[in-house]
């Protein structure tokens, strides 16, 4: 029996070390130098935070060459470049959209039909940082029901299952670090009520699953502005010359020459 209990207390032990070392991994991938604790854009929309993730990248492309894919985000527009059965209809955009570029500060960027992130802040190659609670998420009563994709529609019961009381804000900025080269990074922040322990064990489960979207879509932005800015940066191909017959056309002087 206490042999049991010491073997059970050390997989214990180690199994609650594995999770605060991948937590901590997961919390802050990316991230370099004190990106993950210095203020950013969006923190004081949640200012008493209970979470607050920061994951960034480096794009080998211009903020301005960035920013068009951030803008046109969302359900039913660009998409967010990450699960798309997850979160879409469909698949996200592969190009940039002139439709999708109008957008301004107090805009819903839907999540999912009728509901979505507020835009707060909007700062062209620099900011741009959602908001969401129970006003924005839910559709206005009325509203036309759309019937929602099976994926969205699965993630969306997960995530009724979280405090009915919420603030969360998700922040994405641009710093250049060179000519041709920029840091995206994305914070996220999430109050949800009273902490109970089901609750922060369900924040943590929320948590790892945002940070396998986020992930997976701050490399689709990557993919994305980069072959962009390289397709820009070719030159225009050279017009060839028609062959004909297989052979090299006549030089019109040493046709003449040879009369």
């Amino acid at each position: 029996m206490r042999r049991r209990i010491i073997v059970g207390a050390a997989i214990a032990a180690a199994s609650w070390l594995a999770f605060v070392a991948t937590r901590r991994w997961w919390k802050t991938w990316g991230v370099v130098a004190d990106e993950a604790t210095r203020p950013l854009p969006g923190d004081e929309l949640v200012p008493e935070a209970q979470a607050s993730d920061t994951r960034g990248i480096t794009i080998e492309a211009p903020a301005d060459a960035i920013w068009p894919w951030l803008v046109q985000m969302g359900y039913g527009r660009g998409g967010w470049y990450s699960i798309d059965q997850l979160d879409m209809r469909g698949g996200s955009a592969d190009r940039i959209v002139d439709a999708w570029q109008d957008l301004a500060v107090g805009q819903i960027m839907p999540t999912h039909p009728g509901g979505g992130f507020e835009v707060k802040r909007l700062e062209p190659n620099r900011a741009l940082v959602l908001f969401g609670d129970p006003s924005t998420m839910q559709p206005p009563r009325n509203a036309e029901s759309e019937a929602m994709p099976a994926g969205l529609a699965a993630s969306g019961t997960f995530l009724a299952q979280t405090p009915s009381e919420f603030k969360a804000s998700w922040a994405f900025v641009l710093e250049p670090v060179g000519p041709d080269r920029t840091r995206l990074i994305e914070r996220m922040r999430y109050w949800g009520g009273e902490g109970t322990p089901v609750a922060t064990a369900a924040l943590s489960l929320l948590g790892f699953g945002a940070f396998v979207m986020m992930q997976r879509q701050m490399v689709g932005i990557r993919s994305r502005a980069e072959q962009q800015a390289n397709e820009e940066a070719l030159p225009p191909m050279a017009t060839a010359t028609p062959v004909a017959n297989g052979h090299e056309p006549d030089d019109p002087e040493k046709v003449q020459a040879t009369r």
